[in-house]
C-alpha cells in the first residue's frame, strides 16, 4: 500500500472494483487507532451520493487517476451500513471485515479500551464477534431527487420567403368624343371666319394613368426565444433492502417456537 501521504491524496477520487467498473468517490480515508495506517475508505456509491460504504484499503492500489480495490462493484455496495462519524467500533469493524470475506484476527490489534465496553454488558453472538445485548435492525430508506441536465435546444432562425400579392387600384384614361352643335347667331362670324371650302386637321393629345409599384421594408414585430419551467411527474423504483427479525425458543419439552418480527 502506498504511504500515508499518498492515501490521504486518494480523497475526492473515483474508486473502481476488480474489473475497473466505477464504484463511487472517496470521501474519507479512516486511520488504525494504534498504528496510524489508513485502515478504510469511505465510499459514496448511492444515488446523488446519498449512501456510504466503508472499503478495506488493505489491497487497494492506484491505477490511472482511480483507485482499484480487488472487490466486486456489486459486494461494496452491498456491504453493512454504518455511520460515517469518524470512527469504526471493534464490532462494526468486524462485521465489514466477514463481509469482505477478509480474517479479523490477523489484523493489526487496536486498542478499543475506551469504547466504554465490558464484558457485563456483552452477549453472545453465534456467528462470531462479542456484542451488547441489543441487535439493531436496519432497512434502507429511498431518497431521490433531481439533477438537471441538457435536454435539447432550440434555435430562432429567420429567413426569406416570396409570394405573389395582387391589389386592384383605379386608373384612369382620356377616350375621344366627337361634339356637333349647329350654327347659331352667336357662333356664325366664327363659323365664317375661314374659307367657304378647306382641308384641315385637329389633333388633341390623349392621356391615360398607370399603375406605378414601389417597395419598402416595413418592421412588423420583435421575436425572442425564452424558457419556461413546467412541472412534470415521474415514478423512480429501486429496489431497497430490509433487515428481517426472527426469534427462535428452545424450550424444555422439546417444544420449539419461532416468532418473526419487523
Amino acid at each position: 500500500m502506498p504511504d500515508l501521504d499518498a492515501v490521504r491524496s486518494w480523497e475526492g477520487r473515483t474508486m473502481v472494483d476488480r474489473d475497473g467498473d466505477r464504484i463511487g468517490t472517496i470521501d474519507a480515508i479512516y486511520l488504525d487507532d494504534q498504528t496510524g495506517q489508513p485502515e478504510w475508505a469511505l465510499v459514496n456509491t448511492g444515488l446523488f451520493g446519498t449512501k456510504s460504504t466503508f472499503v478495506p484499503l488493505a489491497q487497494a492500489a492506484q491505477a490511472g487517476g482511480d483507485v482499484q480495490v480487488p472487490y466486486q462493484k456489486q459486494l461494496v455496495k452491498d456491504a453493512p451500513g454504518m455511520e460515517a462519524d469518524g470512527h469504526l467500533s471493534e464490532a462494526e469493524e468486524q462485521q465489514l471485515w466477514r463481509h469482505y470475506g477478509l480474517d479479523y484476527d490477523t489484523r493489526t490489534d487496536v486498542d478499543y479500551a475506551d469504547t466504554g465496553r465490558t464484558d457485563a454488558t456483552a452477549g453472545y453472538d453465534t456467528s462470531g464477534p462479542t456484542t451488547d445485548q441489543a441487535m439493531t435492525r436496519s432497512e434502507e430508506e429511498l431518497r431521490v431527487g433531481t439533477t438537471a441536465r441538457e435536454r435539447g435546444r432550440a434555435r430562432l432562425r429567420k429567413y426569406v420567403t416570396t409570394e405573389q400579392v395582387t391589389q386592384t387600384v383605379p386608373v384612369q384614361r382620356e377616350q375621344v368624343r366627337l361634339e356637333r352643335e349647329p350654327i347659331t347667331d352667336a357662333n356664325l362670324d366664327a363659323a365664317t371666319s375661314g374659307p367657304d371650302i378647306s382641308e384641315e386637321e385637329h389633333e388633341v393629345v390623349l392621356r391615360e394613368e398607370e399603375p406605378v409599384v414601389e417597395k419598402r421594408v416595413v418592421p412588423k414585430e420583435r421575436v425572442r426565444l425564452d424558457t419556461e419551467t413546467v412541472t412534470d411527474e415521474r415514478q423512480v423504483s429501486e429496489e431497497v433492502r430490509k433487515e428481517q427479525l426472527d426469534v427462535d425458543r428452545d424450550e424444555k419439552g422439546g417444544r420449539n417456537e419461532r416468532r418473526r418480527r419487523r
